[in-house]
């Protein structure tokens, strides 16, 4: 059993030490992608972000609208119905927004960029590239990555502002809290500490997202299976990632 776990924490080093090391190469090579190819950035901002719109914001609007009915029955206990706004602004900006967003960028994105790098594995795309005298991760990889990066910050914006509507349409509109209490506690409670920890882990997440999705279709098994689980390790790997970074942010924050 020794052995076994020994193997495996040895395996995991060498595992995070490729991912350094690659990672390391995607900076290196995005000066020259942002200058020459900045279109195909552009292409990946779309791709991975204004694609990924109507599910974040369906799921931001539902999600807003559960931290108002959830926070007035909470803060009804205690006569502070009127911080509902609050409740819900803490809630989204600091934690539901970026750690939902993540996970959904994930699922729809995150698979989409492993399944299809990971395709053009299987079928000796890439190889071709190298032949022909084009990089592969100048010409596919840095492209995808810096269009996750760029759109899960715009994402997460976005999902935080839908659900502050969805708590607005719920607290003042069925649950009767005046709106300008509402939004007056929110202007009261909220400063630029808390925008900020949200940014910053949206950015995070974002990095963590794409660089996952990206590696783990570049070393996908050249098969249907090793693609097939290449998507899966992608969705599995960055919720655990971002979990763990979610906590590890909060806790320097606090």
């Amino acid at each position: 059993m020794l052995r076994e776990i020994y193997d495996q924490f040895v395996e995991f080093l060498q595992t995070f030490g490729a991912l350094t090391l690659f990672f390391l190469q995607l900076l290196k090579n995005t000066p020259t992608v942002v200058v020459r190819r900045g279109r195909l950035v552009v292409h990946q901002v779309y791709n991975a972000g204004a694609l990924s719109l109507v599910i974040i914001m369906i799921c931001g609007l539902f999600v807003g609208g559960v931290l108002g009915l959830q926070g007035y029955s909470n803060l009804a206990r205690f006569n502070a119905e009127d911080s509902v706004g609050t409740f819900a602004a803490f809630s989204l900006l600091k934690e539901l927004g970026p750690v939902i967003t993540a996970l959904l960028f994930a699922g729809r994105a995150g698979t989409a960029l492993a399944s299809e790098i990971g395709l053009m594995r299987a079928t000796d795309q890439l190889s071709a590239m190298e032949l022909m005298a084009t990089n592969p991760v100048r010409r596919v990889l840095v492209p995808r990555f810096l269009g996750g990066v760029i759109s899960m910050p715009l994402l997460a914006a976005i999902f935080s502002v839908v659900g502050m509507f969805g708590a607005h349409v719920v607290g003042v509109n069925l649950l009767g809290v005046d709106a300008g209490a509402f939004w007056q506690q929110i202007q009261n409670s909220i400063d630029k500490a808390d925008v900020y920890e949200g940014i910053i882990k949206s950015f995070v997440f974002g990095v963590v997202a794409s660089l996952l999705a990206v590696w783990e279709g570049y070393n996908a098994i050249p098969t249907a299976e090793g693609v097939g689980r290449a998507t899966t390790r992608t969705v599995v790997i960055t919720a655990i990632c971002v979990l763990i970074l979610d906590f590890m942010i909060t806790a320097l924050a606090i």
